[in-house]
């Protein structure tokens, strides 16, 4: 199996790099072929600019979809953008791994996402139809693969419960799980999550390490999240909401886009 790790941490001694340096190590030890994007390593451009897409004149307007898409279609993209794009369609399995800064990734690699995703290579593909809208959420480029965060964070775990005071951290992770990584395709495994990461001492790392080491044994068969597919059914097109009756006693929120009768619980 082909594993692309797309990483976004400025310190390479900190436990995220370690982690880092476990997954690819036991991953290979498996036999698996291991490739890593170190944003920060990379000086990977965060914003996206004019400088994205040479066929815009000095004075046109730029509007980014379009933008993307025309360069894409031309093979216009940046040498830097281009490299990812063959990483991705090398890759079966594609991890992100970050610190949770302010609830979300590191800038670097939001804007990996911004870059990198565009149109017409990880969105805007697809019949657009009274029955279709579009391959997405579940269908796509990236149909196929697999996809998982590895995230480190520096509160408790009890932070991240149900009831905990930063919300649950499937919520906190929908986004980048459902929004980045299941929108064009990706089957989506449960994340890998390091709590209190910076009171971690030797035998606190020696755990996460044994941890993450089964983790990357059971990659490929882990079960993905059980995302409801766009297209398969659950939703009104092109309304694009759920259809009554279904997601239970719920009125909103994010677990509504996972079927309950095969979710998959997080994994620690």
């Amino acid at each position: 199996m082909n594993v692309l790790i797309v990483f976004a941490h400025p310190e390479p001694r900190s436990l995220n790099a370690s982690l880092r340096d476990v997954a690819v190590s036991e991953l290979e030890r498996l036999g698996h072929t291991v490739q890593v994007s170190d944003l920060y390593q990379q000086k990977w451009i965060s914003e996206v600019s004019k400088a994205d897409f040479p066929h815009l004149a000095a004075d046109d307007r730029l509007r980014v979809a379009d933008a993307s898409g025309v360069a894409f279609e031309a093979g216009s993209l940046t040498d830097d953008v281009k490299n990812e794009h063959e990483k991705l369609l090398w890759a079966d399995t594609v991890i992100l791994q970050f610190p949770l800064w302010w609830y979300s990734m590191p800038a670097i690699l939001k804007g990996w996402v911004d870059r990198v995703y565009a149109y017409g290579f990880a969105y805007g593909v697809g019949e657009h139809s009274a029955r279709r809208w579009g391959d997405r959420f579940g269908e796509g480029v990236f149909a196929g693969k697999r996809a998982m965060l590895i995230v480190t964070a520096g509160g408790w775990e009890s932070h991240y419960s149900a009831r905990g005071i930063n919300g649950p951290i499937d919520d906190l992770l929908f986004p980048i799980n459902h929004g980045i990584l299941y929108y064009p395709g990706f089957s989506v495994l449960p994340p890998f999550v390091a709590y209190r990461v910076d009171k971690v001492d030797e035998e606190g790392f020696a755990s996460l390490a044994a941890a993450l080491r089964v983790r990357m044994q059971q990659i490929e068969v882990t079960p993905p999240i059980a995302y409801r597919q766009q297209n398969g059914g659950d939703y009104l097109i092109p309304g694009m909401e759920l259809r009554p009756g279904l997601g239970g006693e719920r009125a909103s929120g994010f677990a509504l886009h996972v079927d309950d009768e095969t979710k998959c619980g997080p994994l620690r």
